[in-house]
């Protein structure tokens, strides 16, 4: 989530106009709610000053505004507070594990597509993990993504993964919500 949608997050979670917001930052009331919507159309970038002053007005971390640095954890942390925000992860404990899954739940209308293209990564590494593929196979995947993910309907798939799965591997759970989509995109294409 870039900074303007940041701001426009938490301005809207506080119940904020933009006027108001740009009132308390000190801006002029005849422009106050402009300069506010710049910042949130990202026309105008806010210095590290005036953005320690909105997360101040706005009661959060001025990470959390931040477009975050995910080479720091502080910076990755508000990375996955903004996937929670954006409802595409949910944090979970799985059997004393904590566990980041992507689910639908209240309104995550993207959180299906993030789901299976996680569910497309953990093949991918139990497949090296299993010794079906070499790292640089699994690399070349991760950093051609998504040319070369085979779970993925219009994706390139790389020779030596086809090659894996014609060599046959151990039948999968057939998992019902997954094989009821893929029917319905193919009848839907094939004119049903």
């Amino acid at each position: 989530m870039a900074t303007g949608e940041r701001i426009r997050f938490f301005r809207t979670l506080r119940g904020m106009t933009q006027k108001y917001l740009g009132l308390l930052l000190g801006f002029p009331e005849s422009s106050a709610d402009v300069r506010l919507a710049q910042y949130e159309s990202e026309d105008r970038t806010p210095k590290a000053e005036l953005t320690g002053q909105m997360a101040e007005a706005l009661d959060v971390s001025p990470k959390a505004i931040a477009v975050p640095d995910i080479d720091t954890m502080d910076g990755l942390m508000h990375t996955l507070f903004a996937l929670e925000d954006r409802k595409l992860l949910r944090i979970t404990n799985a059997d004393g594990l904590i566990c980041l899954r992507a689910e639908i739940f209240d309104g995550g209308i993207h959180a299906a597509d993030l789901e299976q293209r996680l569910r497309a990564w953990q093949e991918q590494s139990s497949r090296l993990a299993a010794g079906e593929i070499t790292k640089e196979a699994y690399d070349r995947w991760r950093y051609h993504y998504p040319d070369f993910d085979d779970m993925r309907i219009h994706a390139a798939v790389p020779p030596e993964a086809s090659a894996v799965r014609k060599r046959g591997r151990k039948p999968e759970r057939i998992d019902i919500k997954k094989a009821l989509r893929l029917w319905k995109i193919s009848s839907t294409a094939k004119g049903f």
